[in-house]
């Protein structure tokens, strides 16, 4: 039986990596992609996934337009890394249209797609958590359909990569990370920002990956030449040494291979909404102090070996 996922996406070229990681592993079936405002605009976020999808001869697979702001925070958009249009700057001429979307909005769809299929539907978060705090709002009962949730975002050790102490999805709509932690109550994996770049592969492999001879490796080298130009550079190099770090990646490849987590940890998690520093950041409640009953698997370390074939896969 294969494992159902929904994708929550704000397709920048990590993103990407992810969409065509899912794709090509015969063990997945994509119900649905649901589409949030964050490395882009949303409008960007939709024409990037039919891009994607048609690189990947998936165009059957249902794109839903969801939230296009934060829920309170002022918006935010990543192009200095994936490009203004979020994924590299290097149009085709021949994408797909947004005619090809889903006319029913990305909410609803989360909400009736689990609801027709409950307690078996993985959701893998790996934009700003907007849609997923609507959805629980319009239905208390969503969370506890679903089978899992992983979530690429927040940190454990305050290293920001958007402000000082935030990371990147959690900082462009702290409120919705709020209440999704809040309420979210079904087992939930988090892979945070300093465990993906402990996690990152060698620019080696980098190169090897690029190097296959399919049209997905000639997409994939012409989306991410710009994205990752700067972190292999020296300079950037002795600020934040990390290497290939294709960060949604990571929640992607565990939520559809559980066994790739080799360590872990249980902790209860919360989300800062008022610092002048810490606002969005991933708050981890050691003491028991927050006094929640559910707790969420924080990603600690990961079978890379296992994690670089299913990279090289999503390729072939």
């Amino acid at each position: 039986m294969k494992k159902k996922l929904i994708l929550d996406v704000d397709t920048g070229v990590d993103d990407a990596m992810a969409i065509m990681m899912a794709v090509a592993d015969p063990s997945v079936e994509i119900l649905g992609i649901t589409c949030c405002h964050g490395n882009t605009i949303l409008e960007n976020v939709l024409k990037n996934t039919l891009r994607v999808l048609k690189e990947c001869n998936r165009l059957d697979i249902p794109v839903y337009r969801g939230c296009s702001r934060p829920l309170l925070a002022r918006k935010i958009h990543a192009g200095d890394f994936h490009g203004k249009d979020g994924l590299g700057d290097v149009p085709d001429p021949n994408a797909p249209g947004l005619e090809l979307l889903q006319k029913k909005k990305a909410v609803q769809a989360m909400i009736d797609i689990v609801k027709e299929n409950p307690g078996e539907v993985t959701l893998v978060a790996m934009a700003p958590l907007t849609n997923l705090a609507v959805a629980v709002q319009l239905d208390p009962y969503f969370p506890q359909r679903l089978k899992a949730l992983y979530i690429m975002g927040g940190n454990t050790e305050s290293r920001g990569n958007t402000t000082v102490c935030g990371e990147f999805n959690f900082v462009a709509d702290p409120e919705a990370a709020y209440v999704v932690l809040d309420r979210y109550t079904c087992p939930t994996y988090i892979a945070p920002w300093e465990f993906t770049c402990r996690m990152s592969l060698p620019w080696s492999f980098f190169d090897q990956w690029l190097a296959q001879d399919t049209t997905k490796a000639a997409f994939m080298k012409k989306i991410s030449a710009l994205s990752f130009k700067k972190p292999q550079s020296e300079n950037y190099q002795k600020i934040i040494a990390y290497d290939f770090n294709p960060c949604d990646a990571y929640a992607m490849a565990a939520a559809i291979d559980d066994t790739l987590i080799t360590e872990s940890e249980e902790v209860a998690v919360s989300v800062e909404l008022e610092g002048t520093y810490t606002q969005g950041m991933m708050v981890l409640d050691y003491t028991g102090l927050l006094k929640k009953k559910h707790k969420a698997f924080i990603m600690k370390k990961i079978d890379l070996e296992k994690f670089k074939q299913m990279l090289m896969n999503s390729l072939k």
